[in-house]
């Protein structure tokens, strides 16, 4: 039976038992993996130290117990590299870039209920994975962003480009116009190809859901993580000037069609901040995260940093009874 060491600013840990190997490990997360899920719905993370993972074929032994259903990754946003037996890297961005916190995919109508990490190489210093979990951020919220949330939902533009972004033909995994065509229509997006051959997509989304198992209703979304006002605001200057606030790579807003001020912006990142908990990676620590319960993010870091990523268990957003319908409708 996991014993759970509960601390402020961090969250839920237990030491699993010593074990001969990774088969061994496994036949004890198979063996505890009703009492790992009740923790994991009581605390939206849970981690593990002390497993033998130390490869991406750990990595997957592991996550063929706890995440055993894959789930597709759709309109990427961020470079990643596959580091075999289905297991990819985290983001692969600068080590001195910070990523804000979100829930992973959160602008699809399928996507992730777990998330697995697993660290083959500790950085030299910084590099946490932190996460948030979303019940606070909602109850964490200025009521009336809350609420502008609850009832008009969230928008997302995204301006696909090689140069400043990921490129369609990487984001949608094709090369054929008409696949991202048909991929957008049956998904609630409209686009518009550029003079460039570039592509502009717009969607509607729910800002909150409610988890398919507890009930719970949740904050769930990208709205801050995309915000320009969450950009530097150096480089979100550099940004606008030479490419128009509708020519930046993600912009969002509130379904109201009202803008979102770079103060809405700064009280929904205090609500992830103050929700936020993070523990010190060690080589062959495991973290399981509900991807609907708690956003997740990255520190900068120093040194060489290893950390594996595994998504599983898809959710639809149908199940999670979202308070907008998503639609390709976006307002002016």
């Amino acid at each position: 039976m996991p014993t759970w060491e509960l601390n402020p600013g961090r969250p839920a840990l237990t030491h699993v038992p010593p074990a001969a190997g990774i088969a061994e490990a496994c036949a004890w997360l198979r063996e505890h993996e009703a009492e790992l899920t009740a923790a994991l719905h009581e605390h939206g993370t849970i981690f593990l130290r002390g497993l033998p993972v130390a490869t991406s074929a750990d990595v997957a032994a592991v996550r063929d117990v706890l995440i055993p259903e894959p789930t597709p990754y759709r309109e990427k946003a961020t470079p990643r590299s596959e580091l075999g037996d289905g297991v990819f890297s985290s983001t692969d961005l600068p080590p001195a870039q910070s990523i804000r916190m979100h829930n992973e995919n959160s602008y699809t109508l399928t996507f992730p209920g777990r998330l697995l990490f697993a660290c083959l190489t500790a950085p030299e210093a910084g590099g946490a994975t932190p996460t948030a979990d979303v019940r606070k951020v909602l109850a964490g919220l200025p009521a009336h962003l809350a609420e502008r949330g609850r009832t008009s939902g969230w928008t997302l533009t995204r301006s696909y480009s090689d140069y400043l972004s990921l490129g369609w033909r990487t984001a949608f995994a094709t090369e054929d116009r008409a696949d991202v065509e048909a991929y957008c229509r049956e998904n609630g997006i409209s686009w518009e190809w550029q003079p460039d051959g570039n592509l502009r997509t717009s969607q509607l989304r729910s800002a909150t859901v409610h988890h398919p198992v507890t009930g719970e209703e949740v904050w769930f979304n990208h709205l801050a993580f995309w915000s320009e006002w969450s950009l530097d605001p150096d480089i979100r200057e550099a940004m606008v000037d030479e490419f128009g606030v509708e020519g930046l790579p993600f912009r969002t807003g509130f379904g109201d069609g009202e803008p979102l001020t770079r103060e809405d912006v700064d009280a929904l990142n205090a609500a992830y901040d103050a929700a936020t908990v993070r523990e010190t990676w060690r080589a062959g620590d495991v973290m399981l995260v509900d991807n609907v319960l708690c956003s997740h993010g990255r520190d900068p870091f120093r040194g060489d940093r290893k950390i594996a990523v595994a998504m599983g268990r898809p959710v639809e957003l149908d199940d999670c009874r979202p308070t907008v319908r998503p639609t390709t409708a976006v307002p002016a």
